[in-house]
């Protein structure tokens, strides 16, 4: 089969675009508040891992590890949810790479203002995989770590 390239162009440019506005809408509504298109637009089998070398760099297997283990002892943690503000947002296919900045304070006092690249792979719609690069030391000085927060409610 011979392929247009053109067309081929067109095709890739749609899937692009797709997966850019999908991201770009959640990150609207979680600047308002609402998180629920982010769950929504999770796999059920998605794969968020946390790159470095600390207790908070594994990988997070599926929603509910996602939501609970990794989400939820998050939030637990945190007098409200991490605000987001983007800097950037970059598609290519099926991937989005978003570079943001957070600001939080922790239930100690302490401020949880990270940094953020969280890189994206979407398949039919849905996110499969999240690869996300923050400071972990950060991370590490103020929450506990997974295993040894309070259990999310």
């Amino acid at each position: 089969m011979i392929y247009d390239f053109d067309e081929w162009e067109d095709l890739r440019m749609t899937a692009t675009e797709h997966n850019r506005k999908l991201i770009e809408g959640v990150y609207a509504e979680l600047a308002r508040d609402n998180p629920a298109p982010f769950v929504a637009a999770l796999a059920d089998d998605v794969r968020w891992t946390i790159r470095g070398a600390s207790v908070w760099s594994r990988s997070f297997e599926g929603k509910p590890a996602v939501l609970d283990e990794l989400l939820g002892t998050v939030r637990v943690q945190l007098t409200s949810r991490v605000r987001l503000s983007v800097r950037r947002i970059l598609a290519d296919g099926d991937h989005v790479i978003v570079e943001a900045t957070g600001q939080a304070t922790a239930k100690t006092g302490q401020p949880y203002n990270n940094e953020y690249c969280f890189l994206y792979r979407l398949v039919d719609g849905k996110v499969a995989e999240i690869t996300e690069y923050l400071d972990t030391q950060l991370a590490c000085t103020v929450l506990a770590a997974p295993w040894a927060a309070p259990a999310a409610s």
